[in-house]
């Protein structure tokens, strides 16, 4: 999955289980229990490499630690969104259970998901000198990198979560830059095809993508939807977010309703956002569709949209364990600064949500760790 040319990446199995060996390791209480229920996860992932071994890396003691090892180290960390919004709350509780596992001291900015912004932010965030700044990738390559290169130049440590800078991982893997994260473009093309299959689409169908496609890099997973749907034969209306209903869904009613309205023949709607899939019964009551009447196809976990797949509005979520991106980003950023190692690459999903596993996952959607 986009492995070839990265330097000093792991992949290994069994991620969640190594997160919760080293927060029970550490004496965190606000470590989450380990769950079966979590099965519908089927991600790659990778865990950090034991502190067990010898470490020439900045900072490294000469004797292994435990418990709160990054003590004293300063990260600024961008949970993406809004101070309460459905995803990104459980990003910002992810990396609040590492900084309280590790004991690093950590500042949050939200943007918004508003990659000017992330921009804005980051440059103010290098200015203030931090040890590791952990970023979401949505700007891109081309605005990032620079600013990157700066603060590596500064002796600051830079992180990926959720969308990928695949030239800046590369070009600083070595200094600790990872990413954690889903695969984009694969992930968008597994919800099209489980979808293809579940619903039934054929060649000639008509559906509706609404997704980030304009977006460098976080635009991936729109294209995995619409390249999918496009090869099998599907007619394709495709919607781009506007700025105002990707900060507040409720803007998205309106567009909604005016393209079911105009579409009646419309067999699935692929909304590529997570806080837009928590809407999704809102939109379909806005527009008087009928639980069920249109399959639709969407990303992440919210209490919301576990009350919308009981009800039959949404039909198939893929979860890409957002809390594990907060977490081992934190990591990442802690297990350079003190062991000198490398960037991991950890992919958080996919995996699929629908009514048949919904029971055994909503617990943790509720407590807003899944």
């Amino acid at each position: 999955m986009h492995g070839s040319g990265r330097n000093l990446r792991w992949r290994l199995p069994a991620l969640a289980a190594g997160v919760l060996l080293v927060v029970s390791a550490c004496g965190s209480s606000s470590s989450p229990a380990a769950s079966t229920g979590a099965a519908a996860s089927t991600g790659t992932a990778a865990s950090s490499a034991p502190t067990t071994a010898a470490s020439t890396g900045a900072g490294a003691s000469s004797a292994p630690a435990v418990g709160q090892f990054c003590k004293g180290m300063n990260i600024v960390f961008f949970p993406g969104g809004t101070p309460g919004g459905g995803f990104e709350t459980v990003v910002y509780n992810g990396a609040k259970a590492a900084q309280a596992a590790f004991g690093p001291n950590v500042t949050y900015q939200w943007s918004d998901w508003d990659p000017s912004k992330m921009i804005t932010q980051f440059q103010q965030a290098v200015a203030t000198k931090p040890d590791g700044i952990a970023v979401m990738g949505h700007p891109g390559d081309a605005a990032f990198d620079p600013l990157i290169q700066d603060a590596e130049k500064q002796n600051i440590l830079v992180t990926v979560m959720n969308t990928e800078l695949q030239k800046a991982e590369a070009q600083f893997a070595a200094n600790g830059t990872g990413y954690v994260g889903a695969v984009l473009h694969d992930a968008g093309a597994s919800l099209a095809n489980e979808t293809i299959s579940r619903a039934g689409l054929k060649s000639g169908d008509e559906v509706m993508v609404w997704g980030l496609k304009a977006q460098p890099g976080r635009g991936q997973r729109t294209l995995g939807i619409t390249d999918t749907l496009t090869a099998a034969g599907m007619k394709v209306d495709y919607f781009e977010i506007d700025d105002a209903t990707n900060k507040d869904p409720a803007a998205g009613v309106p567009i909604f309703t005016g393209y079911v309205s105009s579409h009646p023949g419309v067999k699935a709607i692929f909304i590529d956002h997570g806080n837009l899939t928590s809407a999704i019964p809102t939109f379909m009551k806005a527009a008087n569709l009928a639980a069920g009447s249109v399959y639709m196809a969407g990303f992440d976990m919210s209490p919301a949209t576990v009350q919308g797949i009981k009800d039959g509005y949404i039909s198939l979520v893929i979860d890409q364990q957002e809390y594990l991106q907060g977490f081992e980003a934190i990591e990442q950023l802690c297990m350079t600064k003190s062991y000198g190692f490398g960037g991991l690459f950890i992919n958080t999903g996919a995996g699929f949500v629908d009514k048949s596993n919904i029971d055994a996952i909503a617990p943790l959607v509720t407590q807003q760790i899944r």
